[in-house]
């Protein structure tokens, strides 16, 4: 359990600062989500490829990363537009949190979870304080979060199921292909083919960068919902949205600071409560 714990929280770091920089780039925002992603894949591939040629890995793992690259077709596209319309400090907190919500309760439901009273009391207040970060928020905003935070719960569950089927670190670079595949084959029916060549040619460094945190992070995760129930890790992964929160104030100037570092307070202390009750 202290592996899951150490490995969630290490993945709220370099996931709310790989979305930082997403939410700070000009230009087309999917575009810069695709780049990413794919570049994430290219160092994936030799690594799944190599893994498969000594070890092998289920076949079971080749559909379940399948069905992650069909749900994160539209959680990239829903990113995108959520970092476009959006305060990042309201978007990437209700959009993590209501992820994590819905993770836990099919966690439950579908993958046999198991959690205590007070971690569902602690998912609970992590809940209150997303919505005292929701307050205010437009319809547009909160419905673009909402639907993202779904598109989460549902990865997240469906990798969850992968890892654990598997035991295999080859399916966190399966998983990586298949959203590379899915919003790749998008990008081009949509047209965007000059697009996609001239977001890697300028900004191939920063996007195998951020392509390379984006492995590290969901890998961290797929290894940890391994040894702790889904709803576990991933409410701990959304400490991170104590970081978006500092973040949205301070470095992109986002008002109403008051409220936001309080919700996020109220967020921490739920996850405070999860880590003590287990």
């Amino acid at each position: 359990m202290l592996l899951a714990t150490l490995l969630a929280l290490g993945a709220a770091v370099l996931h709310a600062s790989w979305n930082l920089v997403a939410k700070r780039s000009k230009g087309d925002i999917y575009m810069v989500l695709w780049a990413q992603f794919f570049m994430g894949a290219m160092i994936s591939l030799p690594l799944m490829i190599g893994y498969e040629l000594i070890w092998g890995m289920p076949w079971q793992g080749y559909m379940w990363a399948g069905v992650s690259g069909c749900i994160h077709l539209p959680y990239v596209w829903l990113l995108a537009r959520a970092y476009t319309v959006g305060d990042f400090s309201v978007s990437y907190p209700n959009a993590r949190g209501g992820g994590a919500a819905i993770a836990a309760v099919c966690g439950v439901v579908f993958l046999s979870d198991h959690l205590t009273v007070w971690e569902i009391v602690g998912i609970c207040i992590v809940v209150c304080g997303l919505a005292l970060l929701a307050y205010g928020a437009t319809g547009v905003h909160l419905a673009t979060a909402l639907l993202l935070a779904c598109a989460i719960g549902l990865y997240t569950t469906s990798d969850a199921k992968g890892a654990r089927v598997t035991d295999s670190v080859a399916y966190i670079f399966a998983s990586s292909m298949g959203t590379m595949t899915s919003n790749t084959i998008f990008a081009l029916a949509t047209g965007r083919k000059r697009e996609m060549v001239q977001t890697l040619r300028a900004d191939w460094r920063r996007s195998s960068i951020t392509g390379l945190a984006s492995l590290v992070t969901y890998g961290m995760v797929l290894v940890a919902v391994r040894h702790a129930p889904v709803g576990y890790v991933t409410a701990l992964r959304e400490s991170s949205v104590v970081l978006a929160a500092l973040a949205g104030w301070k470095l992109l100037g986002e008002g109403d600071h008051r409220r936001r570092l309080t919700a996020a307070l109220v967020v921490f202390l739920g996850l405070l409560t999860l880590v003590l009750g287990r």
